[in-house]
């Protein structure tokens, strides 16, 4: 599934955002675990990624309708809003899930100032994708 583009304005690109892929070529192709990026207040971590060719799953499209773009915040969770109830009954449903949870279609960024690490499970698969055709 595609992910619509936000309406959200962006601030300048200056947050650090470091993700660590535990499962890196499936997402990008490259061995690579450590993906350094910048991002901007009022964007999302699936979007970021997503920019930056890193393909964490969406099968909603990033509507906090499934658990698939579930992520760790490692470091930066001030960054954040706090997750809404929606947010953290998906995170529910999503396996290995903690008090780091996170999806990253919901985790868009609030504060400049604050380095934020993401940490990619390497499980986190869409089973059912379909293959083009």
């Amino acid at each position: 599934m595609h992910m619509k583009a936000s309406d959200t304005p962006l601030g300048p690109r200056n947050v650090p955002v470091t993700l660590e892929l535990e499962d890196p070529k499936p997402l990008t192709g490259h061995d690579e675990k450590e993906v350094r990026l910048t991002g901007a207040v009022g964007e999302s971590i699936l979007e970021l990624a997503l920019a930056n060719g890193i393909n964490i799953e969406h099968s909603c499209g990033g509507v906090c309708a499934c658990s698939t773009c579930h992520v760790h915040v490692e470091d930066g969770e001030d960054a954040f809003d706090e997750p809404e109830d929606e947010e953290l009954d998906r995170v529910e449903e999503a396996p290995g899930n903690d008090m780091t949870s996170r999806l990253a279609c919901q985790c868009r960024i609030q504060k400049e100032g604050v380095p934020i690490t993401i940490r990619v499970p390497a499980w986190n698969r869409n089973a059912v994708k379909e293959v083009p055709h």
